[in-house]
C-alpha cells in the first residue's frame, strides 16, 4: 500500500509546461493567420513596392 513517489520539482515543471502549452494554443487561435491571409498581405506589399518603384527616378552612375 505504498504510494507512488513523485519528485515535486518535476511535477511543478510538468504542470508549468502544460499551462504554457494551453496558453500557446489559445494564442494560436486568437492571433494566428491563415496561409491565404499571409499570401494576401505579401501580394499587397509587393504591389505597393512596385508602384513606388515606378515613380522612382534613377540617377546615372558616375565612373570614378
Amino acid at each position: 500500500m505504498a504510494a507512488e513517489i513523485v519528485n515535486l520539482k518535476q511535477f511543478r515543471k510538468k504542470q508549468a509546461r502544460s499551462e504554457k502549452d494551453k496558453q500557446a494554443e489559445q494564442n494560436r487561435i486568437s492571433f494566428g493567420r491563415t496561409k491565404s491571409e499571409k499570401q494576401l498581405t505579401t501580394k499587397l506589399n509587393e504591389k505597393a513596392q512596385k508602384s513606388l518603384d515606378q515613380g522612382r527616378i534613377e540617377q546615372p552612375k558616375v565612373d570614378e
